[in-house]
């Protein structure tokens, strides 16, 4: 009785070890840092994606005149996507120094920006600045006809 045990539970084990070997990822695709090449496709496409985020939402902020609105404007997607990034690292990254300051970065950044927009809520933009300052940020000027 007890050596049917044994060979059955020696069966389960070689079974099982038999399936996991066929899981983990052959020696060649994993990396100097050990990490499966599938897991660093995964990390590199969504740093991709929050660089993108980021990048879009800097540049969809739109010039009004004033340096602290529009400082606040264009720096919440940029705190937004330091966050981003930072909940990536630890997805993925095993480094304990820098997952620790990934978590620093978290709380950190979402109270800037907590901050940044409780100021554009406390002070909206005016249209007229709004209209203006676009025009000559972008080094445009304003052609008007002259009336006769």
């Amino acid at each position: 009785m007890m050596r049917t045990l044994q060979l059955a539970v020696f069966g389960l084990f070689t079974i099982g070890s038999a399936a996991h070997a066929t899981e983990t990822p052959r020696p060649s695709t994993i990396n100097a840092a050990g990490i499966a090449a599938t897991d660093m496709k995964a990390f590199s496409e969504a740093m991709d994606r929050s660089m993108a985020r980021m990048h879009e939402g800097m540049a969809a902020a739109k010039p009004t005149g004033d340096p602290d609105r529009d400082f606040a404007t264009m720096m919440i997607p940029h705190h937004q996507g330091a966050v981003e990034m930072a909940e990536i690292q630890l997805r993925f990254g095993r480094e304990e120094r820098l997952r620790r300051l990934a978590q620093g970065i978290i709380v950190e950044q979402r109270q800037e920006i907590a901050v940044m927009q409780a100021i554009l809520d406390e002070k909206p933009a005016t249209p007229a600045n709004a209209a203006g300052a676009s025009a000559s940020a972008h080094g445009h000027h304003d052609h008007k006809e002259m009336k006769r």
